[in-house]
């Protein structure tokens, strides 16, 4: 599972089996995860995570879209 990207207490990533997926990232912080689509930029499933910090989440995944979806070409592309 390629880290894409980590930011404060944040680690972005995909799994290698997600390629059938459409874009999609996972952002953990300990033992709490969200899964957000990246076009458009949408919030998937959320465990353990709070409304506010989800919403910074979120920012933090349209901020740095561009770069999640190169990461996700480059890995997938056959």
């Amino acid at each position: 599972m390629p880290t894409v990207l980590r930011i404060g207490p944040y680690r972005v990533f995909f799994f290698s089996a997600d390629g059938g997926e459409p874009m999609h990232v996972h952002i953990e912080r300990e033992d709490r995860i969200a899964k957000f689509w990246l076009d458009p930029v949408r919030l998937v499933v959320s465990g353990g995570l709070n409304r506010s910090e989800l919403r910074d989440i979120e920012q933090i995944v349209r901020d740095n879209r561009d770069q999640l979806m190169r990461a996700w070409n480059d890995y997938f592309s056959d």
